[in-house]
């Protein structure tokens, strides 16, 4: 039997742009798996990102005497692939800002998705005018520069709790951020595209009229139980 080929990184992220972080939440509950970042939230209304991630982490201090000064992120940028999403872990600080104007604008010119920060970002409204998306802990005007330093980059971070390597998706919308582990996102995917036909389905039924107690039964509340709890075709029972 001839094995499938893998799907590059532009399909997947192709397929995670027309679905969003709830169904991929409920997709991550089926499978017993964590990825719900708690924190970092959209910072321009309508910002939305979908790829996979090139990582940072930040610690507090200044440059070593050894270290090449580079300012933080610039490394990311570079070794960015276009749609790539950054992710830097600056452990929630929020007194100073881990990204800020410049590199949204180097990200932006590089084809990068966006970036996901755990802690603040300054320059907002620049990110904004770019169209540029950032989520973050807030916004802050204070510069990271003597404050906190690049410690890796490419390495494993976490973010708002979970893990997240090289190479992971990572989807941010409204409603917060997702990280998906490269090894299982298709099989994420083909769950959130199965439960959100079911939602299309709900909404058309509601659309109709149908009784909100109807749609949203018993069937409903089953809906992210695991595979064991659903009927002989893979339907929630």
């Amino acid at each position: 039997m001839t094995s499938r080929p893998a799907a590059s990184a532009a399909d997947l992220a192709a397929r995670l742009a027309r679905l969003d972080t709830c169904v991929l939440s409920d997709a991550l509950d089926i499978l017993k798996l964590p990825g719900v970042v708690t924190g970092p939230a959209a910072l321009w209304a309508g910002a939305r990102l979908a790829g996979p991630a090139v990582t940072v982490k930040l610690a507090a201090g200044v440059f070593d005497a050894e270290q090449r000064r580079v300012h933080l992120g610039a490394r990311a940028i570079e070794r960015s692939e276009p749609g790539s999403v950054i992710v830097v872990d600056n452990a929630g600080r929020t007194e100073m800002g881990g990204w800020g104007g410049l590199l949204s604008l180097a990200a932006h010119r590089a084809g990068v998705a966006g970036v996901v920060l755990d802690g603040a970002c300054r320059d907002v409204d620049e990110a904004r005018e770019l169209g540029f998306p950032v989520f973050a802990r807030c916004g802050v005007p204070r510069t990271a520069r003597r404050r906190v330093y690049e410690e890796s980059t490419g390495e494993p971070v976490c973010i708002g709790g979970v893990t997240v390597a090289a190479g992971d998706f990572v989807v941010a919308d409204g409603s917060g951020v997702v990280v998906l582990p490269r090894a299982r996102v298709e099989e994420i995917i083909g769950e959130a595209e199965r439960l959100a036909e079911r939602e299309r389905e709900m909404v058309a039924r509601l659309t109709i009229g149908e009784r909100v107690g109807v749609v949203l039964g018993g069937n409903y509340e089953s809906m992210t139980a695991g595979r064991s709890q659903r009927g002989a075709e893979g339907e929630w029972t």
